[in-house]
């Protein structure tokens, strides 16, 4: 007894799953059919002459077959002038349709051809006539139909496939003598559907298939590409690490022991090597925070983990040390600014410190003991930077570089949509000009110009 209730229950499940999946996929089916979506026939990809040629030829079977119906409807089918050109009309319209929808075009072309065969007159004493395809007629939807396999999935193009060869055999066993004397084409429409479904849907297949191995080759080539970048982050990590902070101690170090190896050090020496100092410990403090990100799997993913936490990032409200260590590098800094001072979004204001720090390291490195302006222009646009140095005193000592500095500039000013000009002026000196927009319409790309700061 419970073992045939269970039995039952089984069965009872299996029957409603089955049901379900029946009537989703009559479901989808209806939706393919039923949609009235664009899907335009693509041109060749090659040869590149022959591109539109497939379009060529279908508007071509469009005119011949419309020709063609014209006669078959009107002279041999007897519906009619009137009647033959209107349908022969729609069913070569829906043709040239099928290049972009093919849903509707089939539909269309089903109905035309259907309600002419429905109204045929077939006289006797002029032989038998193809029926209830024409042979335009069943060219015309021939051309649909494989239009439509090749942009729809295989179980709604084998339903259209059905439905073509249908809907005709219901019409002829429906009618008991037919509309005269007729040569049936239902078997020959349902093998020349067939075979065009069959074509389509393997093409439509094998796009797909295409499709897919290009897209996996995409993911594939992204993939080594960020493998690539971790692993070139990790080198340059582990260089920073093993060559530039190990540098910096021992520069901390010697600035802190180099007062105790001269007897009663001056004061200006003191001041000079805690300096250094200092500077060092802070280009050490910088370079675990960017050691923090080279090693972050992925830092610009929200909860990436840090190695090391992030300092925060410099504004104009600290220009005032940039200022001093310059002065105490031997430049004499002066500082100028017009307008009213006003906060600034986050990343002009992280872009403008950056752009003055460059400037005066440009000038500590081109030109040791010139005299730098520097001016901040607040105007209701945005801000105007500019720095320019009275030019060197004596040859400046070579400096090793790479000369990114001005192309970094350039890149801050550019990713906020504002603009930068270098140059020397015409007392031997050299100027930077800067303007960088504030407005509200910019704040996300300022918001995005500190973020890449905090970014590699």
């Amino acid at each position: 007894m419970n073992g045939g209730g269970n039995g039952g229950g089984r069965g009872s499940g299996d029957g409603e799953r089955f049901g379900g999946v029946v009537a989703a996929g009559l479901k989808g089916l209806r939706a393919e059919l039923g949609t009235v979506a664009a899907m335009r026939l693509p041109p060749l990809r090659r040869p590149r002459l022959l591109r539109w040629a497939p379009h060529v030829v279908i508007v071509c079977i469009a005119v011949g077959t419309t020709v063609g119906n014209f006669d078959q409807l009107s002279e041999r089918y007897h519906i009619g002038y009137t009647h033959g050109t209107f349908l022969a009309l729609l069913q070569g319209g829906a043709v040239v349709l099928a290049l972009v929808r093919p849903v509707p075009a089939w539909w269309l072309s089903l109905a035309a051809s259907t309600y002419a065969a429905a109204v045929a007159s077939l006289p006797t004493g002029h032989g038998a006539e193809p029926w209830p395809w024409g042979p335009p007629a069943l060219i015309a939807h021939a051309t649909v139909t494989l239009l439509l396999a090749l942009r729809l999935p295989p179980r709604a193009a084998w339903a259209a496939c059905a439905l073509a060869v249908g809907v005709p055999l219901l019409l002829q066993q429906s009618s008991n003598k037919g509309p005269g004397p007729y040569d049936t084409t239902v078997p020959l429409a349902a093998i020349v559907f067939g075979v065009l479904t069959l074509v389509g849907t393997l093409l439509h297949g094998r796009r797909e298939t295409r499709t897919r191995l290009v897209e996996q080759e995409t993911l594939t080539a992204e993939e080594r590409a960020r493998r690539t970048l971790l692993e070139e982050r990790s080198r340059i990590a582990r260089e920073l690490h093993d060559v530039v902070a190990h540098h910096m101690s021992v520069i901390s170090i010697q600035a802190q022991v180099a007062p105790h190896l001269v007897k009663d050090p001056p004061d200006a020496l003191r001041e000079n090597l805690d300096g250094i100092r200092e500077n060092a410990l802070e280009a050490l403090t910088e370079l675990r925070r960017v050691l923090g990100v080279l090693r972050a799997e992925d830092p610009g993913t929200p909860g990436a983990p840090e190695a090391a936490p992030q300092a925060p990032l410099p504004t104009l409200g600290r220009l005032d040390g940039l200022l001093d260590n310059a002065r105490a590098g031997g430049l004499t800094v002066h500082r100028e600014n017009t307008g009213v001072p006003r906060p600034l979004p986050p990343g002009v204001d992280l872009s403008a410190y950056r752009i003055v720090q460059e400037a005066l390291s440009n000038a500590m490195r081109h030109a040791p003991g010139s005299t730098v302006r520097i001016e901040l222009a607040y105007a209701r646009g945005g801000l105007r930077v500019r720095v320019t140095d009275s030019g060197a005193r004596s040859k400046a000592p070579p400096s090793p570089g790479a000369g990114h500095g001005l192309l970094g500039m350039r890149e801050r000013a550019a990713m906020l949509g504002g603009d930068l000009a270098t140059g020397p002026t015409p007392d031997g000196g050299y100027e930077v000009s800067a303007f960088l927009p504030a407005n509200a319409a910019d704040a996300n790309s300022a918001t995005n110009a500190t973020d890449r700061e905090s970014r590699p």
